[in-house]
């Protein structure tokens, strides 16, 4: 049976690469978050292939995807993720393709969202269709997510379909978000967003003995902020375990460095405003601070952390802007063994579970307790400019999933 669905997938190579192509072309940039040429894309395809499926819209221009079906026989109920929206697109003119063309040139599929993540949901996309083929083979139950809200962290999105939805738990979830082929994700680092606002009295620029200013305060506590990356992080064992075992796979996936911040917290000030003029002595700041956790960091030690910081600036107020706590599954899971079996089959080597720097609503699901691996391309131009997939890795992720929750349903 897996040597039959491989030859379908050998036999509609054009047909996965157009619908990829397509896909990338129908703009879906969050902000301002309009999927619906997008969702009408996939909605296309579903219906030509008669696969029934359900429209959940609680923002009306970011239109959600739901199918599933039942095998033949009792079993475990498989989830599949994977978003529509993707980052919005600053200087077109600075792309070597056209951010929206889903151009296929030297080998690779460019445009933007092509690795984050439609290359992944065109793969969970596929991988319904040909697990709907075969249901009669099947055990349990295969749910397609497909959602409109992920690069804003999912109220309309995800997160909404997981409180209002729990048809959608599962329990398991597989997403494609990028990861590069040698690694697998079982889990996240979390973020913790803070804002800062300082005020003084103000004075002329001339007149420095008139008042303190709130640029130089901002600018002290800042260095203060940053010797939170210096905390200690008591990681989960089997945790750090993992992460040990993939020091190479975790540079090479994320760039090399990543893995020396991947058990650390890391700070970035993202927004420092100031002033309004060059000769007065600024008598307001404001900072938003972007404080990456661990897993083994919790939200409660890194906001007490930071008050003691505050503390010792009477002029600083501190508010919280958003937070995700850090996500993990088990290392060692049925599927990171399935996953890790497929890769080596199709391509000779073994990803390395790790945990991801970025966050992805993957950890949705491992809030609840179901266990959710990320399996999908290289990160490579995402967030940035000539964002793409080469067509052999693109076809690779789809065999993956495929062939992956296939073993997941048959088990």
């Amino acid at each position: 049976m897996k040597d039959q669905l491989l030859a379908w997938i050998d036999q509609d190579k054009d047909t996965l690469i157009d619908f990829f192509r397509g896909f990338i072309r129908a703009k879906s940039p969050n902000p301002p978050g309009d999927t619906l040429e997008a969702v009408a894309h996939i909605r296309k395809f579903l219906d030509a292939e008669k696969l029934g499926h359900r429209v959940i819209a609680p923002n009306k221009i970011m239109p959600n995807i739901v199918a599933s079906f039942d095998a033949a026989k009792p079993g475990r109920h498989l989830v599949l993720n994977g978003h529509i929206d993707v980052f919005p697109v600053a200087d077109e003119q600075r792309w070597k393709h056209g951010a929206w063309s889903g151009a296929m040139a030297d080998g690779n599929i460019y445009g933007r969202g092509s690795s984050d993540m439609k290359c992944g949901t065109s793969a969970s996309i596929f991988t319904y269709r040909y697990l709907h083929r075969i249901k009669d083979r099947l055990k349990g139950k295969l749910t397609l997510t497909c959602v409109s809200d992920e690069e804003t962290f999912g109220p309309w999105g995800a997160r909404y379909l997981m409180e209002h939805h729990p048809e959608v738990h599962g329990d398991c979830c597989l997403n494609g978000e990028p990861s590069s082929p040698y690694t697998l994700r079982f889990g996240e680092k979390g973020l913790l967003w803070l804002e800062f606002t300082i005020e003084t009295k103000g004075s002329h620029g001339a007149y420095a003995h008139a008042s303190e200013s709130a640029s130089k305060i901002a600018a002290r506590m800042i260095g203060d902020l940053e010797k939170l990356t210096d905390l200690p992080v008591d990681a989960p064992g089997n945790v750090m375990g993992a992460l040990n075992a993939a020091r190479a796979e975790v540079d090479q996936a994320q760039g090399a460095g990543a893995f020396a911040i991947l058990s650390k917290v890391t700070v970035n000030v993202g927004k420092v405003e100031a002033g309004i003029k060059v000769n007065m002595t600024p008598s307001q700041a404001r900072m938003e601070v972007d404080i990456r956790l661990p897993v083994g960091m919790t939200r409660e030690r890194m906001l007490a952390e930071a008050e003691k910081i505050v503390a010792r600036y009477p002029q600083a107020k501190m508010a919280e802007i958003n937070h995700n706590a850090p996500s993990w599954c088990d290392p060692g899971h049925e599927m990171v063994e399935i996953l890790q079996k497929n890769v080596r089959a199709l391509k000779g080597f073994e990803p390395k579970p790790i945990i991801s720097l970025g966050a992805t609503d993957a950890r949705l699901w491992r809030y609840r307790n179901v266990p959710a691996y990320v399996y999908g391309p290289a990160p490579t131009g995402m967030g940035s400019t000539d964002e793409h997939v080469p067509v052999d890795v693109f076809l690779h992720v789809v065999r993956t999933h495929v062939l992956s929750a296939y073993d997941y349903l048959t088990r």
